[in-house]
């Protein structure tokens, strides 16, 4: 098949189109330094020039609520109104487990609005809710460490590899349109302050953790909020799994 690939210089979409290949697919790298701009539409429809299914794995950085919605719904929608001046089959998305659960958090609004735009729009669909990645726990520390020590909230999360998540897209862009995708989890549930101290640990690094609702996400995140559901595809690796493998 020949499938494109959003966000393809992002770790997740480069993963995914590097899986795809290795299936023997013909994939079409969608990003700025492959001369496709989603926010302007310039070369998208030349991109999507024969081809039957794309995997959206777009992200954008840390904005403000209004402009998170307004930046990655632009990109949504030039993107699904080429595929259907394209006549592309399937748009596969990734987004994120629990965001309908928290009102309070910028780039949750935005893949909201990215989902209800795809499940609304004219190219049928699968949404693929995944939870944390691995190393989300040392992103978050690196975002607030100052002098050796860090805040970080002590959400319970179930971390799933990136790989795993991208051999998942794989499998889904190649398939037919599901709808709404089960949730995607790694095997075990953990305490992102715990999964701070392993990494750090792991990567010869010292710093002090202290454990706060007051930082970066607050009490709505907390309990089981970022958990999958109970009929959740489990991925093989683990976080151990990671953690023993260099934790990168």
């Amino acid at each position: 098949m020949r499938i494109a690939v959003a966000g393809a210089t992002g770790r997740i979409g480069a993963l995914t189109a590097a899986a795809l290949e290795r299936q023997g697919h013909d994939v079409v790298r969608i990003s700025r330094s492959q001369g496709v701009d989603l926010l302007t539409g310039d070369g998208l429809d030349e991109a999507l020039a024969g081809v039957e299914s794309v995997v959206d794995t777009t992200n954008v950085a840390a904005r403000e609520r209004s402009e998170t919605v307004a930046y990655l719904g632009a990109l949504t929608r030039n993107l699904l109104a080429a595929e259907q001046r394209a006549g592309v089959r399937h748009h596969v998305l990734l987004s994120i487990v629990g965001i309908h659960r928290v009102d309070d958090n910028a780039h949750y609004a935005g893949k909201r609005e990215q989902e209800r735009l795809v499940a609304g729009g004219p190219v049928p669909w699968t949404i693929v809710p995944a939870t944390q990645f691995h190393d989300f726990a040392a992103m978050v520390t690196g975002w607030t460490e100052r002098d050796g020590a860090a805040t970080v909230a002590p959400l319970l999360v179930q971390p799933i590899a990136p790989r795993d998540v991208a051999d998942i897209l794989a499998e889904v862009a190649v398939g037919e349109p599901q709808g709404r995708h089960v949730d995607i989890a790694g095997p075990a549930t953990e305490d992102l302050v715990d999964m701070a101290r392993r990494t750090h640990e792991a990567r010869g690094r010292r710093v002090r953790l202290v454990p706060t609702w007051s930082g970066v996400f607050g009490t709505s995140m907390a309990g089981n909020v970022l958990l999958p559901g109970d009929d959740a595809r489990i991925a093989p690796t683990s976080f151990d799994d990671w953690l023993a493998a260099g934790a990168r």
